[in-house]
């Protein structure tokens, strides 16, 4: 390809070049190895401490996190972090790499690798890069154990990695950095939305005195799966049907089975073990015969309307054992007129479409940036 040399690391611009990590780096070490949890404190002058759990890509879950005594911070000075150390988990879920914000500079961490760059490297692309395809496919080739995966430092010092000049790295983590503002917008925009769809439930759903009570079977009756369980569990994203589950993963995959999908929509699938349920509205197959296909009575049943009555029941589990026949279909509810149905009904399904609309876009440029990563990181696009 022209404008671009074959290298240990593949196919990358002339104008780059290939390093050690090491070579790009002023110090890389473990943070502490050993065992803190008696050291754990919640003093005013403790010390917060990163462990593997707190890493994302490119990022932080402050959920959980812990904080140390002074001593012990003070005692392992090698595991103190700076602003712009890259960290990369050591142990579980090896690779994922993020840069220390200024907000934990101070921070002291453990069983995370560090990696403080010299002055003239741009650490964030070097963050973005171990979490790319190319950086992903690198650490595994030093990953150790079976069960439970580890890197070295010592191994992960040696690993060959780009080095593109300074302006083309600053330039290409601020194009990647921008586009993780945009998914982190996103993302707080559909959580906005679903706090704001759980206040209008509260108020609409909340039971008027001229409400009618009902049972839940007296609005659905069952169909077995059995006739739509998929054959193939070989799935693939480009396959038409989706394959289904009433739990929390609810799109398994993807099928290319053309006969036993269901298509009489829309319906209600209900984990017979969990009690769990989806709200369907395209052609599926699914992949467990532990549930229930709940379909309208009648064509008055409004069954949007149960659905979101059904996620506000409080049901008490006992056993393993199966629900629907012998309890749920039995639970009674408070149902408002039809009219009354179909305006609430309505309101809560505008509502879903907002949200479903702004995942569909947080997918797209998720995607997006993987696609930008694959395209920057390799220099075949450039921007600078």
């Amino acid at each position: 390809m022209v404008g671009f040399q074959q290298t240990d690391i593949g196919l990358i611009p002339k104008e780059w070049e290939v390093k050690q990590l090491n070579e790009l780096t002023m110090l890389m070490t473990n943070g502490f190895v050993g065992t803190a949890k008696t050291h754990y404190s919640n003093n005013d002058n403790a010390v917060l401490y990163i462990q593997g759990y707190n890493v994302i890509e490119n990022g932080f879950n402050y959920h959980g996190i812990k904080r140390v005594t002074r001593e012990f911070h003070n005692k392992h000075k090698k595991s103190n972090l700076k602003t712009n150390d890259l960290l990369t988990v050591q142990t579980g879920e090896v690779g994922l790499t993020t840069i220390v914000p200024s907000a934990l500079e101070g921070s002291n961490c453990h069983a995370l690798i560090i990696s403080r760059f010299k002055p003239n490297i741009c650490a964030s692309f070097y963050s973005y890069f171990l979490n790319s395809e190319s950086g992903q496919t690198l650490l595994k080739t030093i990953e150790t154990g079976t069960t439970m995966k580890h890197i070295n430092v010592g191994d992960m010092k040696y690993i060959n990695v780009p080095l593109p000049p300074l302006k083309e790295q600053e330039a290409i983590a601020e194009v990647l950095s921008d586009t993780d503002a945009l998914i982190t917008k996103l993302e707080q925009r559909i959580a906005k939305k679903r706090l704001i769809k759980q206040g209008a439930m509260q108020t609409l759903l909340t039971p008027q005195d001229d409400w009618e009570v009902k049972k839940l079977g007296d609005f659905l009756e069952y169909e077995q799966p059995t006739k739509y369980l998929v054959a193939d569990t070989k799935y693939n994203d480009n396959y038409d049907t989706p394959v289904l589950t009433a739990g929390k993963t609810f799109i398994l995959g993807r099928t290319n089975e053309k006969t036993g999908i269901y298509n009489n929509l829309p319906v209600i699938i209900f984990d017979d073990f969990t009690t769990a349920s989806k709200f369907v509205e395209f052609p599926f197959k699914v992949k467990s015969s532990a549930m229930k296909i709940l379909k309208p009575k009648n064509k008055y049943v409004n069954m949007r309307l149960v659905f979101e009555i059904m996620q506000r029941i409080d049901f008490p589990l006992g056993g393993h054992k199966r629900h629907w026949i012998g309890e749920f279909q039995h639970l009674e509810i408070q149902v408002p007129d039809e009219n009354e149905q179909t305006c609430i009904a309505t309101i809560l399904s505008d509502m879903d479409s907002e949200i479903d609309i702004l995942e569909k876009k947080l997918s797209k440029t998720k995607e997006l940036k993987q696609g930008l990563m694959q395209q920057l990181l390799t220099g075949k696009i450039r921007l600078a």
